[in-house]
């Protein structure tokens, strides 16, 4: 529930407050190993790592376009740092929501320039670029240490969530007695055959691997709404999640691997460690902005879609109140949306409208009170014991 509210008002935020219209395009950004275990433990490293990161992507841009930094021309990124796979391992990458394009200053007015689909060549020095400038950062913070065969990163285990997220990227057991190894799975007896056909606008070296391959129009602001769903999605899906006869815990893949693995099977205890890892350290955002769309933009209230109070006292009288979609009130401030206006906006369920007449109905109280409550449910009649709702199911006993 925590997790289906969290995503609902980011995704709705960031298409109603932040992301203008213009196209927009994904850019993931994925880690070698080592990298993945630094970047879980120390949230200051993951500030400098994305800052090189999202400034060679816009500085990129603004090439492309023919622009410069210092003639005023930017990008704009939204980056929303995700940390697990689709195995319940520790996985720290990146999903960045770029503008496809750049805005530039053409006569004192600011104008969106967009821009063709990255070519193979552009991306490839990107990454070459991205590469070298992070891994040269690590090592002046003695975090990498250079070798002629082989780098390697200079980090040990601080505490046990370090041990527990070093585990999980390998996927292997961090705590009881089967400790260090390899996670039980299940697989097909004949594994499905795999295209060796490379992803279009991908591209990968030294375990680095970034894609540019989604990309939304300036008018699919509902393809924008579910990709921003698709990143904030919480790290466990319920419906494939399970138990067998043993008591163990069974987690099904949404696509099988390579090698035939369709599920993992975890003792009570190495799943709770296994989702222990996948917590975020304090201090450190999972939503970051950047260019144009950062806080502190000078420009920012000129191009994003409503701005929030606090940003629209900073601009000159005269424009016009933009209402929150989905708001009755007047406020049009950037407030979490009610539980209604969640229903609503995911499963097209209005609370607002009458059953029975189609009427407009209006909320008159909010009553919390059990014994009030109650009494409520016995005078319309439906007190009643709620249905028996399991979210586990049961498959068959693995040994």
């Amino acid at each position: 529930s925590c997790g289906a509210r969290r995503m609902i008002e980011t995704s709705a935020h960031l298409v109603d407050h932040v992301l203008p219209a213009v196209p927009i395009r994904q850019w993931v950004l994925a880690f070698p190993w080592p990298l993945r275990l630094l970047l879980s433990t120390r949230p200051e490293a993951v500030t400098r790592v994305l800052a090189i990161v999202t400034r060679a992507i816009e500085t990129a841009l603004i090439r492309r376009a023919g622009k410069t930094r210092k003639g005023g021309a930017c990008g704009g990124i939204v980056t929303l740092i995700q940390r697990f796979g689709g195995s319940l391992n520790l996985n720290v990458h990146l999903h960045m929501l770029v503008l496809d394009g750049v805005y530039a200053n053409d006569r004192g007015k600011l104008r969106f320039q967009p821009l063709p689909a990255p070519a193979p060549a552009m991306m490839t020095q990107l990454l070459d670029t991205i590469v070298l400038r992070v891994l040269r950062c690590l090592e002046r913070d003695g975090l990498l240490i250079r070798d002629p065969e082989q780098p390697w990163l200079d980090l040990e285990a601080r505490d046990a969530l370090d041990a527990l997220g070093a585990a999980s990227i390998q996927y292997r057991i961090a705590v009881g007695p089967q400790a260090g190894r390899k996670v039980l799975t299940l697989k097909l007896a004949a594994p499905a055959a795999t295209s060796s056909v490379p992803k279009p606008f991908t591209v990968a070296r030294d375990g680095f691997s970034l894609n540019a391959a989604v990309a939304c129009a300036p008018h699919q602001r509902d393809r924008i709404e579910r990709l921003c769903r698709y990143i904030t999605r919480p790290a466990l899906a319920l419906e494939r999640l399970s138990t067998n006869g043993a008591g163990q815990v069974v987690y099904q893949l949404k696509t099988p691997y390579r090698d035939g693995t369709t599920h993992f099977v975890f003792e009570p205890i190495e799943f709770l460690a296994r989702l222990a890892a996948l917590v975020p350290r304090p201090r450190g955002n999972l939503v970051r902005y950047h260019g144009i769309l950062a806080p502190n933009a000078k420009h920012r209230s000129a191009v994003v879609p409503n701005p929030s109070k606090r940003t629209r006292r900073r601009r000159t009288a005269g424009h016009a109140r933009v209402p929150v979609l989905g708001r009755d009130r007047q406020d049009d401030s950037a407030a979490p949306m009610s539980w209604m206006e969640r229903l609503r906006r995911v499963f097209a369920i209005d609370l607002s409208i009458c059953p029975d007449c189609g009427g407009r109905l209006r909320v008159i109280a909010d009553v919390t009170r059990p014994d009030i409550i109650e009494k409520i449910l016995e005078h319309v009649a439906r007190q009643q014991a709620p249905p028996e709702f399991s979210a586990i199911s049961r498959i068959p006993t693995v040994h």
